[in-house]
């Protein structure tokens, strides 16, 4: 758990930094860097897509996970949760929903988080996820200073998702091979690329709604032995 509990606290850190040191950058920078930081995220995201070696899997994995997140409505929970917090900590304005969420989605999803945290639960090896700490810190730094507070507790579900996947490691290692890890990995890097197209402000994907596009390459490739 020591990669996962590292990636969290380095959430909370950095991002309380943007918030209390930094938050005063002037808007006209704030809104260049929120660009600079969209366009790097989606070649991130791109770049890792680019592992998949199963096209058609792609595309069906993201129809499906389209369909099944639309049909729950992740995105609707997923700001619910929280807009509820924002209530409770006695703040307004949905910018803590908003970076909550976005953030969220963007420490959550990608190859890093996946496979970072299967290493850390099957060899003890953090160095995967403490690259994306250092990664992950820096982005949060610019999102506390330009979304609040809601930044800072996106760390919590980054710590359940990769301390869950660390957990079950162990549990679920005969039924996850290489390949399914790599076209997993693809798929929520795509979501990743939809991240950083969001920040460029031309127009908003509902990209929590594709989270379940990330495990249909598993369900896919156990199904077909």
């Amino acid at each position: 758990m020591l990669g996962p509990v590292v990636n969290g606290l380095t959430i909370v850190v950095c991002a309380l930094a943007g918030c209390f040191i930094i938050r005063g950058i002037p808007e006209r920078f704030e809104e260049l860097i929120k660009k600079a930081i969209g366009l790097s995220i989606i070649y991130m995201g791109i770049k890792g897509a680019l592992d998949n070696q199963r096209v058609l899997l792609l595309i069906v994995s993201m129809v499906s996970g389209a369909l099944i997140g639309e049909g729950i409505n992740l995105d609707r929970r997923m700001n619910q949760l929280g807009t509820w917090a924002e209530v409770r900590l006695g703040m307004k304005g949905g910018a803590f929903s908003k970076g909550f969420v976005s953030a969220s989605i963007l420490f959550c999803t990608g190859s890093m988080a996946i496979v970072g945290s299967m290493q850390s639960g099957l060899l003890g090896n953090h160095e995967t996820l403490f690259a994306k700490s250092i990664l992950d810190g820096s982005i949060s730094l610019i999102f506390g200073a330009s979304m609040g507070m809601g930044v800072v507790f996106s760390a919590l579900p980054v710590f359940v998702y990769q301390g869950s996947i660390s957990l079950a490691a162990s549990v679920i290692k005969d039924y996850l091979s290489p390949d399914i890890i790599r076209e997993m990995s693809a798929v929520g890097s795509l979501l990743v690329a939809a991240i950083g197209y969001n920040f460029l402000g031309v127009k908003e994907i509902r990209v929590a709604n594709l989270i379940p596009a990330i495990f249909i390459p598993w369900l896919y490739m156990g199904i077909m032995g």
